[in-house]
């Protein structure tokens, strides 16, 4: 028979663990609520998740769009979904498929017919940098969020592009601060190249007449008495065998290929014929030489002007304008050696005013200057062009063309109406910024805005066309979510993570002029 003092034990026992439960609930609750504290103030004011839900930053950023793969030559592009043109609600995606629009791909310009029930995507989720405005002033090519001036309870999106007491003009596609062009970084322009033409992508069925109205012909057409040659089994490659005194040229002919008009693939097409032209372009190859003697070389016209940029395979790099005597610039580097099967990447680019010729890990540049006419008396109605010159024994392979960004100075590109920065300067105050979207035509941005701003705390209300310091909610910093993949046709969400697509989104890194 237990003993009194056993009882009393018992229920001392008892009490104790009751209490010990008490406790551990209470500081289960306490770390809960303190978890959902840090979490508060963590989104609040250090980072927050956000969704893309326009097409106006695309393609860096895409809102809910349609994946496609071109049906003829094999290239990957997305089209934007617009809810209203499925009479849906804003920011609507839909979970079923819905009927495809016409869309062009952006490399061999095969038209796909629409009409088909096709998945929409969702667009990008990205994490955006909340309280890195309160220590460090925004920089200009920064992708930030702001609060909508004219509704402030809706978060954009964009491009910055101007500082406060800046003066800001969209000239030719260009930006110009203080009359001065102003230069992308260079992991900001890689990200806004984009494609003309992709040679490594060619249509199997050139004949059918779909091809921007057209059947498909190889845009590079060999001139009158050049020797390069198509590869008789990869039409992708192309070959040239001369003597190393003998120039020869491919040129890019826009009358077959792509022409470089400001065009998105993302967009309707209904405006893409008046769209302007853009004339800062860049050209992608790799050589083989199967010689140590001989050249290779680049041409981009501009306006009235041609800028060359070749290689001597006896070692030096040159830039020159036109067919003056004098090059803008050269370089001596280590004379490659024949060796077949050894690929040299090549690029030539005439961005922003600057001409850089790479060559495997040598590179050459000119600065052209940051006036408005360093780069020749601006025509923008002349067509820009490509040629592609050499001599020697040499093998052509993965040849890409892109053209750059271009700012359009008229509503939805081709419009009338003018905005704001587009036919003149335009002055920021202080505490101001100016901003613009990655898709130019077809983003609600700084340049369209004619309303004024909503008040803040009591103060008068903003002006129209900027930005106020007060409403920079923060800095785009990653694609944590690029729209998933449905793991079958039918399953409503796309929760296959699409993992190459998780990136950085890059910004401003100082003043590059």
């Amino acid at each position: 028979m237990p003993s009194k003092n056993s009882e009393i034990d018992g229920q001392d026992k008892l009490k104790r663990k009751k209490k010990d439960r008490a406790k551990e609930i209470a500081d289960t609750f306490e770390w809960l609520i303190t978890a959902f504290i840090l979490a508060f103030v963590f989104r609040a004011f250090v980072m927050e998740a956000f969704r893309i839900p326009t097409g106006s930053m695309a393609d860096t950023l895409k809102g809910a769009h349609f994946r496609y793969r071109c049906p003829e030559c094999g290239y990957q592009y997305d089209y934007g979904f617009v809810p209203s043109t499925y009479h849906m609600a804003e920011d609507t995606v839909p979970l079923n498929k819905v009927p495809s629009q016409v869309t062009m791909c952006p490399s061999c310009g095969y038209r796909r017919p629409g009409g088909d029930q096709v998945n929409v995507a969702n667009g990008d989720r990205i994490l955006v940098l909340k309280c890195i405005y309160q220590f460090l002033g925004p920089k200009r090519w920064d992708v930030v969020v702001f609060k909508n001036p004219a509704e402030p309870p809706i978060n954009y999106i964009k491009r910055l592009i101007a500082l406060p007491g800046e003066q800001v003009q969209i000239i030719d596609g260009d930006i110009y601060i203080n009359g001065q062009i102003q230069r992308k970084p260079p992991k900001v322009q890689n990200e806004l190249w984009m494609t003309v033409y992709d040679n490594d992508y060619q249509p199997v069925n050139p004949s059918i007449p779909s091809y921007n109205m057209r059947h498909w012909k190889q845009p590079f057409v060999a001139a009158d008495s050049s020797l390069w040659k198509q590869d008789k089994y990869s039409p992708a490659i192309f070959h040239l065998d001369s003597p190393e005194d003998k120039i020869n040229s491919l040129v890019y002919d826009t009358s077959l290929g792509n022409d470089f008009k400001a065009v998105y693939a993302y967009n309707d097409l209904s405006r893409n014929d008046q769209m302007p032209l853009c004339s800062d372009l860049m050209m992608r190859f790799y050589v083989e030489a199967k010689h140590d003697m001989g050249s290779i070389g680049v041409s981009l016209g501009k306006y009235q002007s041609k800028f060359k940029g070749w290689i001597d395979f006896k070692g030096e790099m040159i830039i020159t304008r036109n067919d003056e005597k004098e090059p803008l610039a050269s370089k001596i580097f280590t004379p490659i050696s024949a060796s077949p099967g050894k690929l040299t990447e090549f690029k030539f680019a005439n961005v922003d005013h600057m001409l850089v010729l790479e060559f495997g890990e040598e590179k050459l540049t000119y600065d052209l200057g940051c006036n408005r006419e360093d780069a020749g008396q601006i025509k923008a109605d002349i067509a820009p062009t490509v040629e592609i010159f050499g001599s020697g024994k040499i093998t052509l392979s993965h040849m890409a063309l892109f053209r750059d960004i271009h700012y359009t100075t008229a509503r939805f590109g081709n419009g009338i109406d003018q905005g704001w920065a587009t036919d003149k300067p335009f002055l920021l105050n202080e505490d101001e910024f100016f901003v613009l979207g990655d898709n130019s035509p077809n983003s609600e941005d700084c340049r369209w805005w004619q309303s004024q701003g909503l008040s803040n705390k009591g103060l008068p209300q903003y002006r129209a066309g900027i930005v106020p310091r007060d409403y920079l909610v923060g800095k785009a910093l990653f694609v944590y979510w690029p729209s998933g993949f449905r793991p079958y046709d039918r399953f409503p969400f796309g929760i296959i993570p699409n993992v190459g697509q998780m990136r950085l989104i890059y910004g401003g890194s100082g003043d590059l002029n």
